[in-house]
Formats: structure tokens, sequence, C-alpha cells
């Protein structure tokens, strides 16, 4: 199975979501478009497509031209009945492209914070094994204000209303980060010390420690049932 991979950023793989996708038996298509490649033409070679966070914001059009491509290809796929899944950016685009909104969050959302799922979500099997509240990572400051329509919301966040929905059968948004390494989240860390006035990201990964463990068992579980359940 052939999965478009949409790369925004060099530091924003699909970590431990591309490995458990590798182990399933899929093949990753990764398009780098902030390295130039080209939003695919049409569907050939595309079983799914999974699309990743970035640092851009959706309604960047005239800096990333491609935001409107990549756009109508989630919303294609969707339509295709194709599996389809954003992170972060990715389900902000995925969000906007099937008729929903997103716009600026209450603050900026960085490191971790607490999810907890909505009652869709306690019975949606992608969520099985998981539990209903979990630490997890967040590295936003937009956030979907208003769902697609025909959208069900499966968790959410003190400062975002909107952490994860489904569209139809196979098409998930996710606002947070589950796929995440440690190494992410340190470089994430130094990103945002940088850019973010008032955000510390060195709290963040002062809290590794504390949080990883159980956040990466939670990820993993995650991981597990989009690959089996889903790809």
């Amino acid at each position: 199975m052939a999965i478009v991979v949409f790369q925004h950023d060099p530091h924003e793989d699909a970590g431990t979501l591309g490995q458990v996708l590798r182990d399933c038996g899929h093949r990753l298509r990764v398009v780098r478009l902030d390295a130039g490649d080209p939003v695919p033409s049409d569907l050939r070679d595309t079983d799914g497509v999974l699309a990743l966070g970035g640092p851009m914001n959706v309604g960047q059009y005239t800096e990333h031209p491609w935001l409107s491509e990549e756009m109508n290809f989630l919303k294609q796929c969707h339509e295709a009945g194709k599996p389809v899944v954003g992170i972060c950016l990715g389900a902000q685009l995925l969000a906007t492209g099937l008729g929903g909104e997103v716009a600026d969050g209450e603050a900026f959302e960085f490191g971790w914070h607490s999810v907890r799922l909505a009652f869709p979500g306690t019975i949606d099997p992608i969520y099985a094994g998981i539990r209903w509240e979990s630490q997890q990572f967040h590295m936003h400051g937009q956030g979907v204000s208003e769902l697609p329509p025909g959208a069900a919301p499966l968790a959410g966040s003190k400062l975002c209303r909107v952490q994860a929905f489904r569209v139809g059968l196979r098409t998930y948004g996710f606002q947070y980060h589950f796929e995440w390494t440690r190494s992410h989240i340190q470089s994430a860390a130094t990103q945002v010390e940088a850019q973010v006035d008032g955000v510390s990201g060195n709290e963040a990964v002062q809290h590794l420690a504390r949080h990883y463990t159980d956040y990466r068992r939670t990820g993993d579980r995650l991981c597990r049932n989009l690959g089996t359940l889903l790809y």
C-alpha cells in the first residue's frame, strides 16, 4: 500500500507513525513540500495520505502556494474513500479543505497539556486501548474553530476545543503530536524559544522524564490503531 506523506518542515517527519506504517508493510511516498516537491497531480499510486505538521498557517497561500493544492489533494482522497490522516497543520488543512474553519487560538499551545476524549472518541475504534485523558505534546497557535459538515469531535483540551475529529469512516485529524520522538520534542523546544515570546522550551524538555514514557506508550497504541484499522 502506497501512502503519500506531505512533509512541510525538515524537522517534522512522520516519526513513530512512519515507522509503524512501514512495519505494517506500507510504502511511504514522502513529498517534501518545504523542499520544492510538487503535490501529486492525481491519485495514481496513492492508497492513502498523511499530512504532517509545519510552522506555517493555513491562510499563508501567497508565501506557500502549495497549501491550496495540498488541501485539494486531501479532499480528493477523502472523496475517493481513501484513508486520510492530518496532524497539526495537516489537520487544519484537512478541516479547511472539507468545509471547516481554522482560526487563531486563545493562546499559543506548546508543551505538555492534557487531552480528553469527547464521547464520540470514547467509542471510536481508533482510540481503542487508550485512556480517556492523557498528556500529549502540542505546538500550535491556530486550531479548528468550525468542524467540517458531518464531522465528529473526538477530543479536546483546555486551550483547543478540537484536538481530534473524524469525517466519515477513514478520515481523521489530530491537532496534537502523538507521533513525535524525544528528538522531535527537543528540536521543537529549540525552535519555539527562538520564535515565540513568552514560551519556555526548556520547561517542555525538563518535563520529558515525567511524561515521555506514558506519552510514547499512548502514542504507539494510536499509531498501531491507525496502521491496522485505517491504512
